[in-house]
């Protein structure tokens, strides 16, 4: 704990450190909680960065400081009250970095301003769904003049056109020898591909603009006071120039699955509508204003691209031999992709529905 103590030291921390714990249960980087003796004072949340997924530091840091003070100058402007709850606020250190390198340990870490009286909620439900909506779009709508100020902390990541070409590329070189067993499996994919890279297409054709997305849009990435009311939208690593399918379909695939996405059991998969339609009532409150006529006839198209993108993803990983994904058995990943497959076509059995209650929303 003393080389913990030692990297918080390198942040302009208000206050006695009285006590480091660690804070949640984040899958990619580690997460301490910072508390203060001085009761006036902040308490802090330090996290290492993982370099290993985020192999650009500068340019996430650089990311995440445009667009949290982007926000804070909209608030600002709005005379919105309690800012400090309203968005994130990371901290300098001693050179004046929103990051501290480690250079003994190969080490990235950052420190922010812990939020109150604040909690994050993992529960799917109608009402978490309507809020999350409505909390990205708004995230969205306050960055719509900022895409060109960033980078992409992953690039390609949410680009059906990559995932086909390395999906492909990796069936041709078969390493472990499994590309014969999912032939037919591929020839049901191949028949749906050319539809869904329309996306990357319609870019190239000055359609459809990247956009300021936040990219990893789960219920549990929107902060809320102890009344229910949304604060923020937090985790702010992935946000980055995408297509405006990327929050919206990705939100969907996961909380509108009705099972696991790596359950076998595919008799029990469904496209939750009520989901879907509080989500997007919520989205489209807020994102409405900036969203153009085509993008929003596209979001039925967005809804099925990410379980598509994603089953592409599972399965040229199983083919790979399981390298990017941890496995539990064998087929592991193949049953995940067969997972996604199912919700893919489930999705596309409630597309007029969907179109129609865009239409509803929209009116």
């Amino acid at each position: 704990m003393e080389h913990i103590k030692n990297i918080a030291s390198q942040f302009a921390i208000q206050g006695t450190i009285s006590q480091i714990s660690p804070l949640g249960n984040g899958l990619i980087n580690d997460t301490y909680k910072i508390t203060t003796a001085e009761p006036a004072e902040h308490d802090y949340v330090l996290q290492r960065i993982n370099h290993h997924i985020f192999t650009d530091v500068p340019l996430l840091q650089h990311n995440i400081e445009v667009v949290t003070g982007h926000i804070r100058r909209q608030l600002e402007k709005a005379g919105t009250p309690d800012i400090d709850r309203r968005v994130l606020t990371f901290l300098p250190t001693k050179e004046g970095k929103t990051f501290y390198y480690d250079e003994e340990k190969d080490e990235y870490w950052r420190v922010s301003v812990f939020i109150s009286n604040a909690v994050t909620i993992e529960k799917v439900d109608e009402t978490s769904s309507y809020n999350a909506g409505n909390a990205f779009g708004n995230f969205e709508s306050m960055l719509t003049d900022v895409a060109d100020q960033l980078g992409e902390t992953i690039p390609s990541f949410h680009n059906m056109e990559l995932r086909r070409d390395q999906l492909r590329d990796v069936l041709r070189r078969d390493p472990v020898g499994r590309a014969a067993s999912v032939a037919e499996f591929v020839n049901q994919i191949e028949s749906y591909m050319d539809e869904m890279c329309q996306g990357e297409r319609l870019l190239r054709e000055g359609k459809l603009a990247l956009r300021v997305c936040h990219c990893d849009t789960k219920v549990n990435n929107v902060m809320f006071d102890t009344e229910g009311n949304v604060l923020c939208v937090i985790d702010l690593d992935t946000v980055m120039p995408s297509l405006f399918s990327s929050d919206y379909g990705d939100f969907l695939r996961t909380a509108a699955n009705t099972i696991a996405e790596d359950s076998a059991e595919f008799d029990k998969i469904d496209f939750r509508m009520d989901i879907f339609r509080a989500f997007t009532r919520g989205y489209l409150e807020t994102a409405g204003s900036f969203l153009t006529p085509l993008e929003v006839s596209l979001l039925p198209y967005a809804a099925e691209l990410f379980p598509y993108m994603q089953c592409v993803r599972f399965l040229w990983d199983y083919v790979s031999g399981d390298h990017y994904w941890k496995c539990q058995f064998a087929e592991h990943n193949l049953v995940r992709a067969q997972n996604q497959w199912q919700l893919f076509l489930k999705a596309r059995e409630h597309e007029e529905e969907m179109k129609e209650f865009i239409g509803e929303c929209t009116r």
